[in-house]
């Protein structure tokens, strides 16, 4: 017995021996290959500085190096030298004259995901998906996000011209611009015309989402149901769109965040106290619909809290973080970290968020001629507003109906949507099921 235990001790140590040889060899092999890497890096630097054309300093080739791994990450990653971090500093905590959209990269090109509700882009017709080519005469073409960004942004009043290429259009748009402060209503709370049911339009995720769907949620109690309009809503803040789910959602995960390391994983949970309604609600959303729009038409998708009407979503579902890579913090990096991950841990980065109902923008179907039929209780009314027509006393809204009409969602607007038509159908279905 005690043989096989001295056998069974020498064969442990043996083991535990050679695991540590095969471990300092890797660690050897690791290092001679990083040192193999760095030194042809350092190698190229060196000959770029010594043989090209023109006369270039090596802080130049460093920046350039370093734009060129940024870029090569992937689309969101980029390197920002003073000028940019500077700019970056400005757009997050400054005034400054934009046009009130936001882009992306998709396959390479420089695509809109959105323009923002009655910003100058907006305004002048630009749409989600339209490819921007030229930004005045400045071909996109290897241009990074935040060179893009940076030449879009300027002083308010001043004129820009993108040149687009839309889908359906057979050759690319010029669209004219007058730069402005940005300034975002984020959300748009309405009732819909003649029906017990509240429309909600969140144009973008603020400070002031979650405060502002809470207050329009309570001054509606008699609402039989809620429609949640996320289309062409860029994205904004993660708190934000957590809190607009917890509305909603009792408990479980809303959101995860996963990095390189299984150490970093954070989860985001629903607080049972933070719900304040349980009515049957629709989300709508389409390509302009991103980032935290996706968290939560996700999220509430995947809780079966909600029926997601529209198209397929943007794709962004990924965290950046701005790195300082100098002492004094002028120069820094913008880093993909991790990725966010839906309750039912899939994943939003460029896969986006498929509708439980397709459902395409347009005006809605309806039967050819409807618009002349005339029911018997509103005959009298009709004739009596041809006769005003005729005799040209129509009468003038005053003021106050025209603020009270802002508060309505009216059934001509509604006819002029096939998605939201489409989302109010299923809607009221869900009211009639949930009695």
């Amino acid at each position: 017995m005690k043989k096989l235990s001295k056998l069974f001790l020498i064969a442990s140590l043996v083991t535990l021996l050679s695991q540590s040889v095969i471990a300092k060899e890797e660690q050897q092999e690791n290092n001679q290959s990083r040192f193999e890497s760095l030194s042809k890096l350092t190698q190229v630097i060196g000959t770029v500085e010594k043989y090209y054309v023109d006369d270039i300093k090596l802080e130049e080739i460093v920046d350039k190096a370093l734009k060129g791994l940024m870029q090569e990450l992937d689309a969101h990653s980029t390197y920002l030298d003073k000028k940019a971090s500077k700019e970056m500093s400005i757009q997050t905590s400054g005034e400054f004259g934009g046009l009130g959209i936001t882009v992306g990269m998709r396959d390479a090109a420089l695509t809109v995901i959105a323009p923002i509700d009655d910003t100058p882009a907006y305004k002048a017709g630009v749409e989600s998906g339209d490819i921007i080519l030229k930004i005045d005469d400045k071909s996109t073409l290897n241009m990074t996000l935040d060179e893009a960004v940076a030449l879009m942004r300027g002083k308010p009043k001043t004129s820009i011209t993108l040149t687009v290429v839309r889908k359906g259009e057979n050759k690319p748009i010029k669209i004219d611009i007058v730069r402005d402060i940005i300034k975002i209503k984020s959300v748009f709370a309405k009732t819909i015309e003649d029906e017990n049911i509240l429309y909600i339009r969140v144009s973008s995720f603020d400070k002031n989402v979650t405060d502002k769907m809470k207050e329009a949620i309570k001054a509606n109690p008699k609402a039989k149901g809620v429609i949640l309009d996320l289309r062409n809503n860029p994205g904004g803040l993660l708190t934000q769109a957590i809190g607009v789910v917890d509305l909603f959602v009792d408990s479980g995960v809303i959101v995860s965040q996963k990095g390189r390391n299984i150490s970093d994983e954070e989860k985001f949970e629903a607080i049972p106290a933070n719900t304040i309604t349980h009515k049957p609600l629709v989300v709508l959303v389409n390509g302009g619909s991103a980032s935290a729009s996706e968290i939560v038409s996700g999220a509430l998708q995947d809780h079966k809290r909600a029926i997601v009407v529209g198209e397929k979503t943007f794709g962004k579902g990924s965290v950046q973080a701005i790195l300082p890579i100098t002492a004094d913090g002028k120069e820094n990096i913008k880093l993909t970290i991790a990725k966010y991950y839906l309750p039912s841990g899939r994943t939003i980065q460029a896969t986006g968020i498929t509708p439980d109902v397709v459902a395409y923008p347009g005006a809605a179907v309806k039967e050819n001629g409807s618009e002349f039929k005339i029911k018997e209780a509103d005959l009298k009314k009709h004739l009596e507003v041809e006769l005003q027509k005729e005799n040209g006393t129509k009468k003038a809204k005053n003021t106050d109906e025209d603020d009270e009409s802002n508060k309505v969602l009216t059934k001509k607007q509604i006819e002029e949507d096939n998605q939201i038509t489409v989302g109010l159908a299923i809607l009221k279905s869900l009211i009639i099921v949930n009695k």
